[in-house]
């Protein structure tokens, strides 16, 4: 009997084998949607307690964009799961954080050097996302 074929191996040894692309992906993915989650409930949130003349609308967009960071994290959950489903929704949110970083970076103050953030984010989370590791981790043969 050899250490492959032992029947004391763990359910999921896959977890051991994870690739630190994939693990970088997961963190880069939560991290991204976290940060919508955060964002969209302090619109809500400011948009209860502020008194403006787009009171609804602002809360609202609040909804939206919290909704839109739930995204990510479950995305990020499937990913560490495995779960291929997980890795276009993760895609789709770099993807995003590009254009994100594009308007930020024409702005003046201090959003130049978020968007440069944001954009590096989303180049990261892209390469790590589509390495080829992760990909045929999470596209191997069922068995």
């Amino acid at each position: 009997m050899t250490a492959e074929t032992s029947s004391a191996a763990p359910a999921d040894s896959s977890a051991s084998a994870r690739p630190g692309a994939l693990l970088a992906a997961v963190a880069l993915t939560a991290a991204e949607g976290a940060a919508l989650t955060a964002w969209g409930g302090y619109m809500i949130v400011a948009g209860l307690v502020e008194t403006t003349r787009n009171q609804g609308l602002v809360e609202y967009g609040g909804s939206v964009i919290l909704l839109l960071g739930l995204l990510p994290l479950f995305a990020s959950w499937a990913l560490l799961r495995l779960r291929r489903w997980g890795r276009s929704p993760a895609v789709l949110t770099h993807s995003t954080c590009l254009p994100v970083a594009y308007y930020m970076f024409q702005s003046g103050g201090m959003m130049p050097a978020v968007g440069a953030l944001v954009g590096l984010a989303g180049l990261a989370g892209l390469v790590t996302t589509l390495h080829p590791r992760v990909t045929a981790l999470l596209y191997q043969p069922e068995s």
